[in-house]
């Protein structure tokens, strides 16, 4: 018996069969497809059911034991030598957003489900018990907090807090869970893990501009999110001279420009958004009185991204003594920088550069499972490129090679992490 080690035999020829993988999105992909080649597929929705349904059938036709949570958090495993030892999982989602694509989160599920398929073509036994996962609601497209099933399972909100959850028309979370028949009666959290892997596309464009097939990802960018109001006056545009208008959105744009240069010059991770805007009270001829807009800042440390922040707001406390119009930023949500297990970061650059993909470091901009469940064990991700950087739209898409090396990568990680029982 090895324990925490592949056979030569193994690691050398073991790979995943990818036109098998590639088969199985496109099948999943019909539930919810969309008219221009997307997936609409809404946390718990009639279009989430079916979708659920066509993966736990799946997990069964491969021998592996389904278990639900409260939370509707699913997983799927195959026994281990030693089922004593908390499985190594793999994971992500199949919610999609409403015009989302083939690969966000789905991807991440069936490269899961594909390395158990593998192991069972060969015949591999591991010591310890490997699953696979999806987690409840990550888009947060239908209902708020985003990765709600991962969080919950993580302890970073009660299951009563997503319970009461409600979408637009009214309808709960726990009401929709059991209409789908996904209230589970496991309690989240008290699900073992002993390392978690997720493959996912990038959702942006550094793998592709770079032309890399892998990227081993370091960790997840902290996130600050503010909603900032300038308050001016309105007054007509043609008879109020410049040197005495009280221009909310002159002042608001300088403001918006340092949102920018805080990235810049707190690189090479640095983000800088203003994403939404509203001018009051606009109209063609009216000097604009007041004026409300976003600001999203991010970067790879929390320590990075304070600096980001406390620049921006040092350009507010300058522009409201220069001007006398009040600046007002408040703070509406903020998530710490994640970085991942070490070990397990380096074993996937292992596991590439033994596979013979090129591979370099990456940090993730977006939010995935992955934070929550580096609470709970060992975690770390799998990038692979997707087509010019688009996610979250229908035209999302990913190349069969790229798309088969990054589940090569996981089945790597999964089984040196698992063990093989020889």
């Amino acid at each position: 018996m090895k324990d925490q080690t592949i056979s030569s035999l193994t690691a050398s020829q073991l790979r995943i069969d990818g036109p098998r993988l590639w088969h199985s999105l496109m099948e999943l992909a019909r539930i919810g497809a969309t008219a221009k080649g997307g997936v609409c597929r809404l946390a718990l929705s009639d279009e989430d059911r079916l979708g659920r349904d066509q993966v736990t059938a799946w997990a069964r036709e491969a021998g592996l034991q389904v278990t639900v949570d409260r939370i509707g958090n699913v997983f799927m495993r195959r026994a281990g030598e030693d089922e004593s030892l908390p499985p190594v999982m793999a994971g992500s989602h199949i919610d999609t957003q409403p015009t989302g694509g083939k690969f966000d989160g789905n991807y991440g599920v069936l490269a899961g489900l594909e390395v158990v398929r593998t192991l069972n073509d060969h015949g591999i036994r591991t010591r310890a018990p490997v699953e696979v996962a999806f987690w409840t609601n990550e888009e947060g497209s239908r209902f708020v907090p985003v990765m709600m099933g991962s969080g919950v399972f993580a302890g970073a909100f009660s299951l009563e807090q997503a319970y009461a959850a409600t979408d637009v028309a009214g309808k709960t979370v726990r009401d929709e869970l059991e209409a789908i028949g996904y209230l589970g009666p496991q309690v989240p959290g008290q699900h073992p893990v002993g390392a978690y892997f997720e493959v996912h596309i990038e959702q942006g464009p550094v793998l592709e501009d770079a032309d890399v097939t892998i990227g081993v990802v370091e960790g997840v960018l902290a996130i600050r999110w503010f909603d900032c109001t300038v308050t001016g006056m309105e007054a007509h545009a043609g008879p109020t001279p410049m040197k005495l208008r009280r221009d909310a959105l002159q002042v608001a744009t300088r403001l918006m420009q340092e949102v920018v240069a805080s990235a810049a010059s707190h690189g090479p991770h640095g983000r800088g958004t203003v994403g939404m805007v509203h001018v009051h009270p606009n109209s063609r001829n009216v000097i604009p009185g007041r004026v409300q807009f976003s600001i999203d800042l991010r970067n790879a440390t929390d320590t990075a991204v304070d600096a980001q922040v406390a620049q921006v707001q040092a350009c507010a406390t300058r522009l409201q003594a220069e001007t006398g119009l009040a600046i007002h930023i408040e703070l509406v949500s903020s998530y710490p920088a994640q970085q991942f297990d070490a070990a397990s970061v380096a074993a996937i650059a292992q596991a590439a550069r033994d596979l013979g993909y090129s591979h370099m470091p990456a940090v993730s901009g977006a939010g995935h499972d992955a934070i929550y469940l580096a609470r709970r064990a060992p975690a770390a991700m799998v990038f692979i490129p997707c087509k010019d950087g688009i996610s979250h739209n229908e035209i999302e898409d990913a190349r069969a090679d790229h798309v088969e090396a990054g589940a090569n990568v996981l089945l790597r990680v999964m089984l040196e992490r698992a063990g093989v029982v020889e």
